[in-house]
């Protein structure tokens, strides 16, 4: 709730933008400015850990409008999740300081679409995150690629995945939800 105003104005400004400009293409690098509120900050005086992933999400959604998946995961009842994420710090944010999220779809395996997202100052990365998203049903089950991009109108023209991404998810995953996940401590 903390970041309502800035999903909502993101919102709006990606749709005016998707409006006048027109979709942006899947391999674009949508961009946000933003700056580092003082609800948005730790008791060290830096920006919490916890909040980039919300700030994150506000790039999720400006690139999800402006390449028109957004409107087309309406219309069709899906929705996306995020599976995994892993996020990598290089400099803290201060209190005031301006700042871009540039946010960029990286590919697709045969279950998720990734993500990156990073905090920009000056054209200096502060902070990266990389997101594993799966795109699914609200009926159930998951949308496969070759259906979300027929849906778009568009080939599937997004780069292969780098072969770290496979090891990363294949390492970070937990069991499926049709298995058990017991919390046991060794």
């Amino acid at each position: 709730m903390n970041v309502i105003w800035r999903t909502l104005l993101t919102i709006w400004r990606a749709k005016v933008l998707l409006r006048r400009r027109g979709p942006i293409d899947p391999d674009s690098v949508g961009r946000v400015r933003l700056r580092t509120l003082p609800t948005d900050l730790d008791l060290l005086g830096h920006m919490n850990n916890g909040r980039y992933g919300s700030l994150f999400d506000l790039g999720r959604f400006d690139l999800l409008i402006r390449t028109g998946i957004w409107k087309v995961l309406k219309a069709r009842g899906w929705y996306a999740v995020v599976a995994s994420e892993t996020i990598t710090f290089r400099k803290s944010l201060e209190a005031w300081q301006c700042f871009t999220v540039e946010s960029r779809l990286l590919g697709h395996d045969d279950r998720a679409v990734y993500l990156i997202h990073r905090a920009v100052v000056g054209g200096e990365v502060y902070a990266e995150m990389i997101v594993r998203a799966r795109f699914l049903r609200r009926s159930g089950g998951i949308v496969p690629h070759e259906e979300l991009f027929e849906a778009l109108h568009r080939p599937d023209s997004l780069p292969p995945l780098a072969p770290w991404i496979h090891d990363w998810a294949s390492g970070s995953a937990l069991p499926s939800t049709r298995q058990a996940a017991p919390s046991l401590w060794e």
